[in-house]
């Protein structure tokens, strides 16, 4: 994930911060609990192709 799109991109929903998972490949939203896939290098960020996270990690 380039880092100068990781720093302008947002939650689609609450505009806050992004975390990049690169083993899991996701875009994570710790405010929304949500986990959005990285396919090939993009994001897809779109609310109903999310993941709801049911725990967070440490790591975010």
């Amino acid at each position: 994930m380039n880092a100068n799109l990781l720093e302008i991109l947002v939650c689609p929903i609450c505009k806050g911060k992004l975390q990049y998972d690169k083993e899991k490949q996701e875009l994570i939203c710790r405010a929304d609990r949500l986990a959005y896939p990285v396919r090939d290098g993009i994001p897809i960020m779109w609310e109903d192709q999310a993941r709801v996270l049911e725990e967070l990690p440490d790591k975010y």
